[in-house]
């Protein structure tokens, strides 16, 4: 069970969550620009529409954090960056699986303050992350495989 937390606390959780969704967008158009190898073809394609969806992610926040009276946040998380195709892809990896994680503790939190609208789109954000982690999953492991 997460801790009670008070609207202003939930609205600094989303203007971190709108940074990080600002970062993830950034840094998947770096890597659909520079990855490289025949392999990675399908995948490039997969990222550019990753980037426009964490974009779409990242509206929906700034609307919420404006309807819950704060200001959304300019600012922007990290950014990860490899010259090696398949680092940048677990990279990717590990940034879906924290958002994953990060976007259920704020369903929660959002539950718990009664923000039942919030949840929802959150809810619909998680879907997505979820997808994008089941996409780099299938590509990071198929190629150990391989």
């Amino acid at each position: 069970m997460v801790s009670q937390l008070t609207k202003e606390e939930l609205i600094a959780a989303l203007n971190r969550d709108l940074e990080l969704e600002y970062a993830a967008a950034i840094q998947y158009i770096q890597h659909a620009a520079v990855i490289t190898g025949a392999q990675f073809s399908d995948v490039q394609k997969e990222i550019i529409l990753h980037s426009q969806q964490e974009m779409q992610h990242a509206l929906s926040l700034s609307t919420q954090i404006d309807f819950l009276g704060g200001v959304p946040t300019v600012g922007v998380g990290p950014i990860s960056t490899s010259p090696d195709s398949m680092e940048m892809l677990k990279a990717d990896l590990a940034g879906e699986e924290d958002a994953v994680n990060r976007y259920r503790m704020r369903i929660e939190q959002a539950e718990q303050l009664k923000e039942y609208g919030l949840r929802r789109i959150l809810e619909d954000i998680l879907i997505m992350e979820e997808e994008h982690k089941r996409d780099l999953m299938a590509v990071v492991y198929d190629s150990k495989k391989a």
